[in-house]
């Protein structure tokens, strides 16, 4: 149990609450202590969690699975990992739902590595995980993008006749839509018995995932024979959807379509076709959104608030964010940790290291995007050692909460600083030291750092011991260091996969500088030429009469 002394501290801390000497008595009051420990969980209380913990623990209380099953959310909702295990050992191991609580804790709140640690600790102690375990299992993996753990899972559920359970099919679809394999998602789809409007509203979400909007659509017109209502979450998967293919007309349409089904837009509504017009950069777009959403009387939510603050930092227009910044302080949107982590963002990629720094430093709890955000806050604007301290940080304060993005800025700032040896160190050590797979962003940052130590070489090298597919980045990262270092053979060699890859981009272009560079001008004229070509060419396969530009 917990030590007499940490039980003091908690109860001297909170001696006025209305727990104290009070008994255990009615269901009514088991549900009061449930609701309680729910508040706090969802408030991120700690203080008053640990109290009303002690007060459990006093009154012997906290050894009943029900109350010790709740306990656990709470501290992984406030962060205390530590104390949420030593909660769980402490139930007795035959009793399943601690094993339930955990694993649900850790992949809702986003520790999807610990989620995936639970279960194999399950399966060291010879536990089967049932369908309730998996589907948290799997959202793990969805987030991680480790798809041939969710395979395996895959195979136990259909070993262990979990197969055909909604709850499992529907994280199943989840994780495979997550982890790109939209195929296998539909195909476990077909192969549910069963499906009700949850397991329709993933299929649909994994769909829009995937940018097939259209298929979307599709499972919803099928959803009449399935005799299935679409509710406002379907409607909002498929304004996110076409919002984000840039397709205005269908979404006031799918507005239109909702009310005529008696469904009004609600803030997930408005703030989906935000957060589209935002990843299309059209940020002017999104702002006259907002203000109809405000004059609509529908009032933003955190996630709103976020997508602006996204908006201002495409634009680096401080003066807009900083309206948004006072806008969420005024309405108490300000103090959510994903708010707090997208000011941070704005102030950085606006150039105003300064102040993102400062409200970094000023928070009490941060989550991965905020230690990113400020992490290739420096990295990108030069501040190449500070970025290296701060994830140095960030690995012995919150190591879990570290992911692929964080290694890009961290390799990002590696590039930009000079660092080829603590940069090679630490890309060599991705996967055993963090159990992060390299992607092609880790590629084209190693590419674009030995590419800059003219260590040329050994960054082709890289790339062709590459197990996936180099794409532009990479390409253009090689490329980009042949004409800073004049090598010219291998520059054709980059130049070449990436007009592959861009017909139309830049690497023709690149190429013939360097020729020009080197005094090879019958080679840059011969590739002006096919330039012009080229263009001419597009200029023929082109649409006539088509323009974005109004003419009075």
């Amino acid at each position: 149990m917990f030590p007499i002394f940490r039980v003091t501290i908690y109860l001297t801390s909170y001696k006025r609450t209305h727990f104290i000497n009070r008994s255990f008595q009615t269901s009514s009051e088991s549900d009061s202590y449930m609701k309680c420990i729910e508040k706090y969980a969802k408030n991120q209380s700690l203080l008053q969690g640990k109290a009303l913990h002690a007060h459990l623990i006093i009154n012997g209380l906290a050894c009943l699975s029900h109350v010790s099953s709740k306990l656990i959310p709470m501290y992984v909702e406030c962060g205390e990992l530590s104390i949420a295990r030593q909660v769980f050992d402490e139930i007795s191991k035959s009793n399943y739902r601690r094993w339930i609580a955990l694993t649900g804790a850790y992949a809702k709140c986003g520790f999807y590595r610990q989620a995936l640690d639970i279960l194999w600790e399950m399966l060291a102690e010879g536990v089967k995980p049932n369908n309730f375990v998996l589907p948290s299992a799997l959202k793990a993996c969805g987030h991680l993008f480790e798809w041939q753990t969710g395979q395996e899972i895959h195979g136990f559920s259909l070993r262990s006749s979990f197969g055909c359970d909604v709850y499992v099919g529907s994280a199943l679809i989840d994780m495979y839509s997550k982890c790109g394999f939209v195929g296998k998602a539909r195909k476990v789809y077909d192969n549910m018995i069963d499906k009700d409007l949850v397991c329709v509203n993933v299929m649909i979400a994994g769909y829009v995932h995937a940018g097939m909007v259209k298929e979307a659509l599709g499972l919803v017109e099928d959803m009449q024979v399935m005799k299935l209502r679409p509710n406002v979450v379907t409607w909002n998967t498929l304004i996110a959807g076409f919002s984000q293919a840039g397709d205005s007309l269908m979404v006031d349409e799918l507005f239109q379509v909702m009310r005529n089904n008696k469904i009004e837009p609600d803030v997930v509504s408005w703030t989906s076709i935000i957060s589209g017009l935002v990843k299309n950069f059209k940020n002017d777009e999104a702002f006259v959104t907002f203000r109809k959403m405000m004059a609509y009387g529908c009032f933003p939510n955190t996630n709103t608030v976020s997508s602006l603050l996204s908006a201002c930092a495409n634009v680096a227009n401080v003066t807009w964010g900083k309206e948004i910044h006072g806008f969420a302080l005024v309405c108490g949107l300000e103090q959510d940790i994903y708010v707090q982590s997208a000011v941070i963002d704005m102030y950085a990629k606006c150039g105003c290291i300064s102040q993102a720094a400062t409200l970094f430093h000023k928070m009490i709890r941060r989550n991965t995007p905020t230690w990113n955000s400020m992490i290739f806050g420096y990295a990108n604007h030069g501040y190449c050692k500070e970025a290296i301290e701060l994830f140095k940080r960030m690995e012995m304060e919150e190591a879990e909460k570290l992911d692929h993005l964080t290694l890009t800025a961290v390799l990002t700032a590696c590039s930009h600083g000079g660092m080829m040896e603590y940069g090679r160190t630490l890309f060599k050590s991705m996967q055993e030291k963090y159990n992060i797979k390299p992607r092609l962003e880790h590629y084209a940052c190693m590419v674009d750092l030995l590419g800059r130590a003219g260590k040329l070489a050994e960054a082709y090298d890289l790339v062709k011991a590459m197990p996936i597919p180099p794409d532009l980045f990479v390409w253009g990262a090689l490329l980009g260091a042949c004409k800073k270092h004049d090598n010219i053979e291998l520059a054709e060699v980059a130049a070449k996969h990436l007009s592959e890859l861009e017909p139309q981009g830049p690497g023709t272009s690149l190429l013939s500088n360097l020729y020009a560079g080197a005094g090879s001008w019958g080679n840059a004229a011969r590739l002006k030429k096919l330039m012009k070509m080229k263009k001419k060419k597009k200029k023929s396969n082109s649409f006539p009469g088509r323009s974005w530009i109004e003419t009075a």
